[in-house]
């Protein structure tokens, strides 16, 4: 790779010794994807902050490199810890884990992270802009940013996007080059989706015909005629779930795609295919739903909206959790939302999800309208799931 001087300082340890270790790091990286050079970012979202899935030896890994003076360059928010900092004792969470995640959002803040903890960054503040480069890790943020924002990034691992959040650095590879963020493969949905959970379906279906082809396409997406703000989170959290992928052009829709021309090779979905990829989510019956989550990805104020008008006056029977990052529940304190949906029963779960929360063997079965929720609850927690949209989540809530 070729160093300016100013990066071969900091590969140097003449900025410190966390700087140090983060250069190699971002060096180490873009030697093996061939890399010329690095770009300057300007923002990074770091996943691995649930002290669940760090440890203890993650944490003596941030504690390292916070002790070392390693300092944010660039604005750098996190994503979902495993507890609610605030109410962790309403949601059931053991004190021993209480206090180690604690210890990690402690590391994170003393190197000038900002601990809001959301999957959603870009509705709560780290808001990239088209065509910036930036180093994203969380896996629906990462498709988010690159298709529906145009920003520039690959999927970064924990260490690696703490490590440009310290220098404000990452190497350029992947989906920071142009000629890899062309279509390859036209995919045309013959359905009418309006519903967040069918986007949620799309994704699943979508994925798993990716993953059983062998092949990592970059989707050019047709036939779908809307999709809000809502709808596309959706989207991307099950499209890089179920598929693994981190970039797709929409049609009328995302910001890259009217400068780019359809492949000739096209997948058609149907909308038979979508009902039976969302059939295929619901292992359980209505009976044995105890847990019901919405929020993953985490709500916007839009939701939350509906959701206050949906419980206005009525009480829920389950554990309700409303999963959403910290600055939007506090516009929803504002507006009388969380009065409203609190006093039915429900509980907010601030700058977590059910994804990362230690609730193993909690509860046997979950409602929810996210696909990726679905996959969670199941391969984590072995918990059976039940998808629907997002009044219908209510509605079981209340029966």
């Amino acid at each position: 790779m070729q160093l300016t001087p100013f990066e071969q300082e900091l590969l140097d340890g003449q900025h410190g010794q966390a700087t140090r270790k983060a250069m190699e790091i971002l060096t180490a990286l873009g030697t093996i994807y061939n890399a010329r050079r690095m770009v300057p970012v300007s923002s990074v979202q770091i996943s691995g902050v649930s002290y669940a899935n760090l440890s203890e030896a993650g944490l003596q890994f941030l504690s390292e490199m916070a002790d070392g003076g390693g300092k944010t360059r660039v604005l750098t928010t996190l994503n979902p810890a495993g507890m609610d900092i605030e109410n962790w004792q309403a949601l059931g969470i053991d004190p021993d884990f209480a206090r180690d995640q604690e210890r990690v959002l402690d590391a994170f803040a003393r190197m000038g992270v900002i601990t809001t903890c959301s999957c959603t960054p870009y509705l709560s503040g780290n808001l990239p802009h088209f065509g910036e480069h930036i180093a994203w890790a969380e896996s629906s943020a990462v498709c988010y940013a690159n298709s529906v924002l145009g920003a520039r990034t690959n999927r970064e691992g924990g260490p690696s996007a703490l490590a440009a959040a310290l220098t404000g650095l990452t190497p350029e590879y992947g989906f920071h080059l142009n000629e890899n963020r062309l279509p390859t493969l036209t995919v045309h949905v013959s359905a009418d989706l309006h519903e967040t959970h069918q986007f949620g379906a799309l994704g699943k279906i979508m994925g798993e015909k990716f993953e059983q082809s062998g092949i990592k396409p970059v989707p050019y997406i047709t036939g779908i005629r809307e999709a809000s703000v809502e709808s596309l989170k959706s989207f991307c959290a099950s499209l890089a779930t179920y598929g693994g992928n981190a970039l797709f052009h929409m049609q009328g829709i995302t910001p890259e795609a009217a400068a780019l021309r359809a492949p000739e090779e096209t997948l058609t979905i149907h909308s038979e295919e979508i009902d039976q990829a969302a059939q295929s989510l619901t292992i359980a019956s209505s009976e044995e739903v105890d847990f019901v989550s919405l929020g993953c990805p985490h709500l916007s104020i839009r939701e939350i909206a509906r959701l206050a008008e949906l419980l206005k006056g009525k009480h829920v029977t389950k554990e309700f959790w409303i999963t959403t990052a910290r600055p939007t529940k506090q516009t929803a304190d504002r507006m009388g939302y969380t009065k409203i949906i609190e006093e039915s029963g429900a509980k907010f779960a601030t700058d977590t999800c059910c994804v990362v929360a230690p609730i193993k063997g909690r509860f046997h079965a979950l409602a929810t309208d996210s696909a990726k929720a679905c996959y969670y609850a199941y391969a984590k927690n072995r918990f059976k799931t039940v998808l629907k949209s997002f009044d219908e989540v209510v509605l079981e809530a209340l029966k």
